[in-house]
């Protein structure tokens, strides 16, 4: 970039005489020399096109202006507690996910710091990470970060693969420590308060709180259902609260925000200072805002934080966002929620992700499948309902750590991972803690996979089955493994 090293190089400018490769200075000295007017933006402006990730279908552009990312960052700061100068942020998603550019825009504006990373290169054991050398996280020490349920399911069995293969003692005292946490936080006056929670707090769970640099004050998780059972570990493993959020691409991410001291789980907050939300019949799923003890219905989304529309995409842009006679702007999600008597919605179903069974049952595709990724042996899984069968399958991306240390204990020989994966041993002893999973969680007898297919190849967003975020592609999934799919329902 200086003098020294940069001439005028004929190679990089070739045999065009419209380009001209300058020394940096020459570069400011023009610029000084040749002012400019600004030419500002006005708010209704399009500030980004951001593509969705094209879970539901083809990806479309969402047209953002610079007032709708202006109105959901103004309604996130104020729900930010302490945020300032002194925070220090951990950005490792991608850009062109909402989430990501709205939370390092609010860090932006509060003037506080942000480290880059990455998913691969997180924590000191991270697959990239060169053994006896830090993590991004360990170097940083953030005070906050955002994460998709994937990611926080990573540290979650992360840190449990930790604890099993120490077994014996230490392994014995996380469960003593992590039940007692556990109970406390639940309302028991039984669990472990005061100076008992001190003592686990330095004993235990600040040795785990270390994998994300020990100074977590608040992780943001959204782009997807967080599971119950991993929102307890975070809280208590890590000592600090889980922020869920709710919203879409094509709402600026805006919608709703959960309070910092709801322990609650599988809720994601009342309404953000930037937005309105109303919920409308959705009759033929049965869901009505009528409904008794709580109303529920197809999520609106209204307000300032809502998009312009699809990039040259008129007739979707017309289905789905409406003016009303007040000229509020609203966006009509597809997602089915209910709300609480205190004002905070929860997410019940998506319209797209319910098929109906044989015999007239509804299964809520996504809502099982962020129960069962619960279970130890489950990486990744797609649960399949065929409307013509009363029953339902899955694919699951197998977890090798799981299923290799299951096959040791069993004394199962076999020559690779794949091979694990076809053995009616690892399929039956998968589908049992499936099984276990949802009895535990109360899902439905017919909401659980009757049948399985093992996978050893891991799902990646290279791949085409994954989105940025991690989120299943449902159709390039099915696409892939449709005969796979289809000789589950033979067999």
């Amino acid at each position: 970039m200086d003098d020294e090293t940069i001439k005028s190089e004929p190679v990089l400018s070739g045999s065009s005489s419209s380009w001209a490769v300058l020394p940096f200075s020459e570069v400011k000295s023009l610029g000084r020399e040749n002012p400019v007017d600004p030419d500002l933006p006005a708010a209704n402006d399009v500030a980004v096109i951001m593509y969705t990730s094209g879970s539901t279908g083809v990806p479309k552009g969402v047209m953002m202006s610079h007032a709708n990312v202006v109105a959901t960052v103004a309604g996130v700061t104020t729900l930010v507690r302490g945020l300032g100068t002194k925070d220090k942020y951990m950005a490792y998603l991608p850009l062109a996910h909402i989430l990501e550019l709205i939370a390092e825009t609010v860090i932006y504006s509060a003037g506080a710091a942000i480290g880059y990373g990455s998913p691969l290169t997180l924590t000191d054991t991270a697959s990239k990470i060169k053994k006896g050398t830090k993590g991004d996280a360990s170097e940083l020490r953030p005070t906050l970060m955002t994460a998709v349920p994937a990611i926080l399911d990573r540290v979650r069995d992360g840190v449990r693969k930790t604890i099993d293969s120490k077994g014996g003692l230490p392994k014995k005292i996380f469960e003593i420590a992590y039940n007692r946490r556990l109970a406390a936080i639940e309302g028991s006056w039984l669990g472990a308060w005061g100076v008992e929670k001190l003592l686990w707090e330095n004993l235990v769970f600040q040795k785990i709180s270390n994998v994300l640099g020990g100074q977590i004050r608040c992780l943001l998780s959204g782009g997807a259902p967080l599971s119950g059972d991993t929102q307890r570990f975070i809280n208590i493993c890590f000592g600090a609260p889980i922020v869920q959020g709710y919203g879409l691409t094509e709402t600026c991410a805006g919608a709703t925000f959960s309070e910092w001291d709801d322990l609650s789980i599988g809720r994601v907050g009342p309404p953000i200072p930037s937005c309105y939300i109303k919920l409308v019949n959705w009759e033929e799923g049965g869901y009505l805002p009528t409904d008794k003890p709580m109303p529920r219905g197809e999520i609106v989304i209204g307000g300032p934080s809502v998009t312009l529309g699809y990039f040259k995409n008129q007739a979707k842009t017309d289905e789905v966002y409406k003016v009303d006679e007040r000229g509020v702007r609203w966006f009509y999600t597809g997602d089915i929620g209910r709300f609480h008597p205190d004002g905070c919605l929860e997410i019940i179903d998506r319209r797209k992700d319910i098929v109906k069974l044989q015999h007239g049952e509804y299964v809520s595709l996504g809502k099982v499948e962020a129960v069962l990724s619960a279970s130890s042996y489950v990486e990744n899984i797609m649960l399949h309902a065929d409307p013509f069968r009363n029953f339902c399958v899955a694919l699951v991306v197998a977890s090798h750590a799981s299923l290799e240390s299951w096959a040791t204990k069993e004394g199962i020989i076999y020559k690779d991972f794949s091979e694990l994966c076809e053995k009616k041993e690892a399929v039956a002893e998968v589908l049992k803690s499936l099984a276990e999973v949802g009895q535990k969680s109360k899902l439905e007898r017919y909401e659980v996979p009757t049948k399985v297919k093992l996978l050893a190849e891991s799902w990646t967003p290279e791949s085409g089955l994954v989105t940025a975020a991690l989120k299943i592609k449902r159709e390039n999934i099915k696409k892939t493994f449709a005969a796979d799919l289809k000789h589950l329902y033979e067999q």
